[in-house]
């Protein structure tokens, strides 16, 4: 049977751990540093990618060469769901392909469920509208589990457009369920009174609308990025920097330790400045992208059916 990996909520402390312990020891080969075993030689993946991605879709596609996989790659433009064709009728014509995985993004929260349940191959979750974005949880839990070697009596703040991020659902589900504690931090109207439900079934979610009041507190901030095509913006971007920006200043006042990490892409000089996502000694965001590479070999390996 497939290992569908379709969100994060719900995973255990040790199944997450089993994610990331995998994921750690494809860490060389996903720096280029050496091969491992072609393990998913003659495996097929499909690549369904129905919204925007560089990162979540190319970090995929090298996961999948690095074990030998093959992938076929299938974006909602030229499609033929512009066609009329639905979203479960295009999967059900991929998977009569014989694919081993596919690999969903949509805007459709719950779409990769949906289709996990009508399709013989293991489904993986890249990305389902304001949902979840399971790898992506995983790979910021590897960059914080590898710049602190625990996740015990840590401070993550999110900061930002956590209305609509998807990354953010994935991380507080993991970070929480691993022991950090976080602290979801934005204005108002993208941090809407919905998330006080959150920080009421766990005790380690916190929430602020005040960086600075915070900023001396953290192990590790994560910035996000606003979300425009998410109706995110008004006059959010105008002046979002003034307030919630990752200044010069405001990355001064972070403890020597406190890490800066970035889902991408960025909006330079919106949510962080150019000094602080380039400085070598603090930001995590191509580390990101790299381990991103190593989660993802995890998961397809193990979503296999062997």
């Amino acid at each position: 049977m497939p290992n569908h990996l379709l969100q994060l909520e719900g995973l255990s402390d040790e199944r997450l751990t089993q994610l990331l312990d995998a994921a750690a020891a494809y860490l060389p080969a996903a720096r280029g540093q050496g091969q491992v075993p072609a393990a998913l030689a003659g495996r097929l993946v499909a690549q369904m990618f129905f919204e925007d991605s560089t990162r979540t879709r190319l970090s995929f596609e090298a996961a999948a060469a690095r074990l030998g996989a093959r992938s076929m790659s299938l974006q909602g433009a030229g499609s033929s769901a512009s066609k009329g064709e639905t979203f479960l009728d295009t999967a059900l014509n991929v998977d009569a392909l014989g694919v081993d995985a596919m690999v969903v993004r949509t805007s459709i929260s719950g779409g990769p469920a949906l289709l996990a349940r009508h399709v013989r191959c293991a489904v993986i979750n890249a990305g389902d509208g304001r949902r979840e974005h399971p790898t992506q949880g995983l790979l910021d839990c590897l960059t914080i589990r590898e710049a602190f070697g625990r996740f015990n009596g840590i401070h993550v703040g999110i900061v930002g457009d956590i209305a609509n991020s998807r990354v953010a659902r994935s991380a507080i589900h993991a970070l929480t369920t691993l022991g950090a504690s976080v602290h979801l931090i934005g204005p108002p109207t993208l941090l809407p009174g919905c998330f006080a439900g959150v920080a009421r079934r766990a005790e380690s979610v916190h929430i602020t609308h005040d960086l600075d009041a915070i900023l001396d507190r953290l192990d590790v901030i994560m910035m996000l990025r606003v979300q425009l095509e998410r109706s995110a913006g008004g006059g959010i971007a105008a002046d979002y920097r003034e307030h919630y920006g990752l200044t010069h200043q405001r990355a001064q006042r972070l403890p020597s330790h406190c890490i800066v990490m970035h889902p991408g892409p960025v909006n330079r000089g919106v949510e962080v400045d150019d000094d602080v996502a380039d400085d070598v000694r603090r930001s995590q965001i191509l580390r990101q992208v790299t381990h991103g590479v190593a989660v993802r070999m995890a998961v397809l390996q193990e979503s296999m059916p062997r």
